[in-house]
Formats: C-alpha cells, structure tokens, sequence
C-alpha cells in the first residue's frame, strides 16, 4: 500500500516539490487530493480507465455518475468536446477560470472511460492557483468532490484524508478551501444553451454573454432533450456537473435553486 503524503501546497515559492509529487502520482496511475475554488477536490489522469475507476471507488459512486473533468485552460476544450457552439466560447472567455461547468459532446476518439456519459463531458476551468498549477503539468484530471458520496464536501485536506485515508496517497494542502456555492451547470448538447443548476452564476449574468435558457421544471429534465442525460435525476446515468463541490444526496427542490457546495459534488465540485 501506499504511503500517504500529506503535502504544504500554500506557498507558491516553495510548493515546487509538492506539485511534482502530485504529478509523479497521476502519472503511476494513483489518485491525488487538490484544493479547488469550492471545495477539496479527489484527482485522476482523465485517460486512465483505471484511475477514474479508483476514483469512483474511493468515494463509493457508481459508474453511472461519472466525474466531471478539470482542465487548465479554454484552450483544451476544442481537444476533448465537439460541436463547441459560438455561445459556449462566449461563456467560457468570460467565466473561465471560474464557477461555471458546461455539459458538451465528448469528442469520439477519444482514449478515455469516464462511466456511463452517454458522449457527454461536463468540463471546468477552476479558478485556484494549486489546482491550475498541477492541471497545466498533468493535462485534463477527472476531480469529484474529496468525501464519501452522502458525506460533507472536505473543505480542509485533514478532512479528505479522514473520509478517503490511504486510497489517495499524495494529498496537496491549500489551505481551508472556500466552500460556498458550487458552479452553474449549463448543458450545450441541445439545440439551445440551459441551465441544469444555477450555482455562483445566476441567468442574469450569462445571458448578460450569450442567451442560455432557464432550467426545465424536474418532472420535464429527465426526458427533455439536450438536457444532459439523467440531468436532475438522483442516480441516473448522467455527466458530472461540476468539479469539486460536494456529493450528497440530491434533493427534491426546484431545480433552479442555487446549490451550495457543501452539502452534497456540490465538488462534482462539481465539483
């Protein structure tokens, strides 16, 4: 078994050796605790089938809720999704790095296995200066929420480390993370831009960019067309949302509510 590693990633002059420990970690295959904007966040390499299924493993989810995927800049979108709309761009130079996840068509070749996403990434830009740092030496991550699926997002990396222990075995400590409110979901795979969870970005400010409609009333998401599968259904096959926030249990609430990033992936943060 691995050793766990709990790193001082606080200090940009002296993070150095910790962000190459993490590095080193995706690279064998192995899982890594982040800091993100919202909450703690638990890594893969995107390409690995292993690793994502390690993730999933650790944190106790299914393949049909796979995680969303953590890149380091707009520039690696047109690399991993397609049929990118005109809107999406707008959205994503305006909000990224920042609170806001888009559900698009996954590329088809594609090396990858993130679970059931029925060819649908959900694809995030966080706004952290540790989380960008390793993203930009380990290329796309898929990152969920660093707890249990059912227990409190880690806002802390002591905290991840009590939930996951030695299933992660280089943790990078950030700092307490912000917590709050996780990111705006918007799915692009439909004729439309709409929103499946307003977050930290409310309709206001995106149509302020481009127009997105609002989110469908729960008993229409789960059959609506360019939604995003499985959407707002808890347990359904569905693309993650967003990236570290946490992973509790949905509630029945209306679906344009705000969700806070604590209390569920929302890290699925997203996260």
């Amino acid at each position: 078994m691995s050793l766990v590693r709990i790193k001082d990633a606080t200090d940009p002059g002296t993070w150095g050796p910790a962000i190459d420990e993490a590095v080193n970690a995706v690279s064998r295959g192995e899982l890594v605790v982040l800091p993100t904007d919202t909450v703690y966040g638990i890594g893969a390499d995107a390409f690995d089938p292993r690793a994502v299924q390690a993730l999933l493993d650790a944190k106790g989810r299914g393949r049909h809720m796979p995680p969303p995927v953590l890149i380091p800049d707009v520039r690696t979108l047109d690399g991993l999704a397609t049929s990118v709309p005109d809107g999406v761009r707008a959205l994503a130079d305006a909000f990224w790095p920042g609170p806001l996840t888009i559900i698009l068509r996954a590329q088809p070749s594609l090396a990858w296995d993130l679970g059931e996403t029925r060819g649908t990434v959900a694809l995030r830009v966080p706004d952290h200066r540790v989380a960008l740092a390793l993203l930009r030496r380990t290329g796309p991550l898929a990152v969920s929420s660093a707890n249990r699926t059912g227990r409190p997002a880690a806002t802390t990396v002591q905290e991840a480390y009590r939930q996951l222990g030695a299933s992660v075995p280089v943790l990078l400590d950030g700092g307490t993370a912000p917590g709050g409110v996780a990111s705006t979901i918007v799915d692009a795979t439909g004729d439309v831009l709409r929103v499946v969870r307003l977050g930290a970005l409310d309709l206001e400010a995106l149509n302020a960019v481009t127009p997105v409609e609002a989110p469908l009333p729960p008993q229409e998401t789960a059959d609506a067309p360019g939604t995003g599968p499985g959407a707002t259904e808890p347990g359904a096959t569905q693309p993650a949302a967003a990236a570290a926030q946490p992973d509790v249990t949905p509630s029945d609430g209306p679906a344009a509510a705000p969700a806070p990033a604590g209390d569920d992936e929302r890290v699925d943060g997203d996260r």
